[in-house]
Parts: structure tokens; sequence; C-alpha cells
């Protein structure tokens, strides 16, 4: 793995061996804060014995809110990582973890 540099000016390694900006991490950083607070509302609301068809509810549109963050991770990777790959000789170990990514994600 190779250390990678982001345009946050953060370093973090990855396997597929170049560099590329991660354009989207702020909106990104932004959607999982508002989620971490929508699940911790949801942790009190069944702390105070809320009905299970709100609670259920409220985890419907958790679920949606990080299928839409993956959307933008994964647009951004195609955009950046992907796109830059193909002119790269690690190709083949960007397609690798791109497929890896994708089969973890949509089990």
């Amino acid at each position: 793995m190779q250390d990678h540099e982001h345009n946050l000016n953060t370093k973090q390694e990855h396997s597929h061996g170049h560099t590329h900006p991660h354009m989207q991490r702020k909106q990104v950083t932004n959607r999982l804060a508002r989620i971490e607070g929508h699940v911790r509302s949801i942790k009190e609301m069944t702390d105070n014995g809320r009905d299970c068809p709100d609670i259920l509810l409220q985890i419907a549109a958790v679920k949606k809110a990080l299928d839409g963050v993956a959307k933008v991770i994964l647009k951004d990777h195609l955009e950046h990582c992907v796109v830059s790959s193909v002119q790269d000789e690690h190709r083949s170990q960007v397609l690798s973890d791109l497929q890896k990514a994708l089969d973890n994600y949509i089990r």
C-alpha cells in the first residue's frame, strides 16, 4: 500500500498505488455527521418507548441517507480514481478494488 495524498492535506493508505483527490470529502463528512445525529435520535426514541412504526420509519430514513452517501463516494471514486487509472499501470488493481467494494456494498 502507498500513502495517498488527499486534497485536504491528509494521507491515507490505498492499495492501488496512485494519488487522486477526493473532491466530495467535505460533503460526505457533513452527511455522515447528520446521519450520526439521526441515529442518536433513533436511540433516544427507543429509550423513550416510542412506537415501533415511528422508529422503523426513522431507520428507513437513515438507510436511505447512507445509500445517498455511498452514491456520492462511488461517483467521486469513479470520476477521479478509476478514470485516472485508465492510463495507469495499476489499472487492474483499481478495477479489482472497485469490484470488491461493489460486492461488499451490494450484498
